[in-house]
């Protein structure tokens, strides 16, 4: 098999990205990404977007990448989930439509990750910090989840009557079995880095301040053998399937419930929005809104350009 001659810098680092920060690491051919939304460290549209885009370099530069890893640039917190701001505006106007399309392109996120090794691409992720439902979510189908040892994460949304829509219930089955996955979608509990350890959902636990090293660690000893490691793991997950199919009939089941929220529920999402951007530093409560009118005007504007758009999207936006 011919080597792909790898570029000392991929010209696509070059883009200009607002909630995502690229390095290279040529010697590995790593690429590191680290994430910082604003106003809140979540799975906003703009970031996926951002992440989109960057994952589609990747795939367009077969060869080029061999490592990718993720982390935080948001201290205690490495990612608080789904956008629940937006949420609750789209619930309010009752846009299945675009709830959809904001489950799918989690989805899509996902799903690159559990084919990464069919791409040749190795990944780890560190989690320093909170990571809350859909931020577990796309931890699962990391190759090596590392996490420090005050992290903390768990799949809240039972607690404001939804559940985590986006892959939480086919990749915890997978690593840790039924069991621990109905006790942890269902209980809306906080697991420690060690609890998660024991669960098998996490691979690698250190001391705060390690992770850095871990990463380092992680990346040097798959590297030598890094093409019979990505062999095993492609064979790992024929072994034990997930098909997208399955992933995008829980996203439309998960729209469907939001519909169902009360007031009382989108109360609970308000608060838990508002602490999460405290947290973070973000923006107040009206300039986050309009954020968010923002970015989903944008996704729709991308998706009607790739002829990719599904229903109008905007059934009731237009009336807030």
């Amino acid at each position: 098999m011919n080597r792909v001659e790898v570029p000392d810098r991929p010209h696509w680092l070059g883009r200009d990205y607002k909630y995502i920060r690229l390095s290279w690491d040529p010697e590995l051919s790593l690429l590191r990404v680290r994430t910082c939304v604003k106003p809140i460290q979540c799975y906003s549209l703009g970031a996926m977007g951002e992440l989109q885009q960057m994952l589609a370099d990747i795939s367009a530069s077969p060869g080029v990448v061999r490592h990718f890893v993720m982390t935080s640039d948001v201290p205690g917190v490495f990612n608080f989930g789904g956008d629940l701001a937006l949420f609750v505006l789209l619930v309010r106007a009752q846009d299945i439509d675009s709830l959809r399309m904001y489950g799918r392109r989690c989805v899509d996120l996902v799903w690159w990750m559990e084919n990464a090794a069919k791409l040749g691409v190795h990944t780890t992720v560190l989690v320093q910090g909170d990571t809350l439902g859909g931020g577990l979510e796309s931890v699962l189908p990391f190759h090596k989840v590392i996490f420090e040892r005050s992290a903390q994460a768990g799949f809240p949304e039972v607690l404001f009557n939804l559940f985590p829509g986006m892959g939480a219930w086919n990749f915890t089955i997978r690593k840790a079995g039924f069991a621990v996955a109905n006790d942890m979608i269902l209980s809306g509990r906080l697991y420690t880095a060690d609890q998660l350890y024991r669960r098998s959902l996490v691979d690698v636990v250190v001391e705060d301040g390690e992770g850095e090293a871990a990463i380092d660690t992680v990346v040097r000893t798959v590297d030598p053998r890094l093409r019979g490691t990505l062999a095993a793991l492609y064979a790992r997950q024929m072994a034990v399937p997930i098909t997208y199919e399955s992933l995008m009939q829980i996203v439309d089941q998960w729209a469907e419930s939001a519909l169902t929220l009360t007031t009382r529920d989108l109360r609970l999402m308000e608060r838990l929005a508002r602490a999460q951007a405290r947290k973070a530093g973000g923006a107040e409560e009206g300039a986050m809104e309009e954020i968010k009118r923002i970015e989903l005007d944008t996704a729709w504007g991308e998706m009607r350009e790739q002829g990719t758009e599904r229903g109008s999207g905007l059934t009731a936006w237009g009336a807030l």
